[in-house]
């Protein structure tokens, strides 16, 4: 194996062994020696990747950010010409699969947001473009900005432990903010 491929397999092991200790541990355990550990390879192999922990949180956010947008390119692909406002559903799905997957974009900004909120600059920047990219493609731009904060809510309520909502009655309402029929009654109103 070339140094490349050595260097990209050992950064990959690095996010996720990053990934499982916040999804197992919470962020605050999140260190280059719990990663060295969960990862099976030395502190100086990590640091050789990755010189600070936040870097390691740079990268997993990249990683993750990477994830969902593959994601959710994927499920409009496969499913955006069924719906009325087809960048809503791709980010109502892409919240569904972080609400339901342990490795989520949810986690990386959790361990990001426990380090140094700073580091949520970029995804802040995202998400304005993001916003302003509903509005424009919606009749009712409040309604789909409702509909959009309603998805993430539930993401964050659900890795925080405190949603009260069982995973059924999440996925059904998840299904029903991606029915864009439902809600253009609601917008007429």
């Amino acid at each position: 194996m070339d140094n490349n491929s050595r260097s990209e397999r050992t950064r990959s092991l690095v996010i996720q062994s990053a990934l499982a200790i916040i999804a197992r541990d919470g962020p605050n355990r999140l260190t280059l020696d719990a990663i060295a550990k969960e990862a099976g390879i030395s502190k100086g192999g990590v640091m050789h990747q990755f010189p600070t922990k936040e870097a390691v949180l740079r990268a997993l956010l990249d990683h993750q950010r990477d994830h969902f947008h593959r994601h959710t390119e994927g499920y409009l692909a496969e499913h955006g010409a069924k719906h009325i406002y087809p960048r809503l559903a791709g980010h109502i799905e892409g919240a569904r699969e972080a609400a339901t997957e342990s490795n989520s974009v949810a986690l990386a900004i959790m361990a990001a947001m426990a380090q140094d909120p700073s580091l949520l600059s970029p995804a802040l920047d995202n998400d304005r473009e993001n916003l302003q990219a509903i509005r424009e493609e919606a009749t009712d731009p409040d309604l789909a900005v409702l509909r959009w904060e309603a998805a993430r809510g539930m993401v964050v309520t659900h890795l925080l432990g405190m949603c009260p909502l069982s995973a059924e009655d999440r996925e059904r309402l998840f299904a029903r903010l991606l029915d864009d029929k439902q809600w253009e009654a609601v917008g007429d109103h």
